[in-house]
């Protein structure tokens, strides 16, 4: 039997997390983009010291999740100031949900979505919302499937290139 378990990240495990992130996001939008803008976002985006600061925010959480006690993935969220939107309040951002590609399509990503959902109750949110690449079909669809509904949208900047990611919300 498969095992899921969620354990918080530390400022100990910054080592790990840097490179989950630049592993999983090469893996899902490396080959849409240039190697240039791609380059140049991972090193600002998942810098020691960037990284430092979002773990030390009181309003952010990481949590790594893992399958079977290898690691697999995890799970950014933001709430109240921290979001990386003003959504107010009642809200709590999803920013991240990064799995590995060996552990893709195994329920992780609604796994952590329950998670978040979670989180979002005990501070009393009333809806979680993320932000999905315009074209990031099978997240769209995935979320979709969860009860998202497209909101808004927002630009992202990848390297020197603006992107566009579509504001997704879940009442709860």
């Amino acid at each position: 039997m498969t095992t899921i378990q969620l354990e918080k990240v530390t400022l100990a495990d910054l080592p790990t997390l840097r490179k989950i992130s630049i592993a999983t996001f090469t893996d899902t939008f490396g080959a849409q983009n240039t190697p240039e803008n791609l380059a140049a976002y991972l090193t600002a985006a998942y810098a020691p010291a960037k990284l430092q600061q979002e773990l030390t925010e009181p309003a952010s959480q990481f949590y790594f999740v893992y399958v079977d006690q290898q690691l697999a993935g995890y799970l950014k969220i933001n709430h109240d100031a921290a979001q990386t939107e003003a959504k107010g309040g009642a809200t709590l951002e999803v920013e991240r949900i990064y799995i590995l590609p060996a552990f893709k399509r195994h329920g992780l990503g609604r796994y952590l979505i329950k998670q978040a959902e979670t989180s979002a109750q005990q501070l009393g949110k009333t809806a979680i919302w993320l932000g999905v690449w315009e074209n990031n079909f099978a997240a769209q669809q995935f979320y979709a499937k969860l009860g998202f509904v497209r909101t808004g949208q927002h630009s992202f900047v990848m390297g020197t290139d603006p992107q566009t990611d579509f504001i997704l919300t879940k009442q709860l």
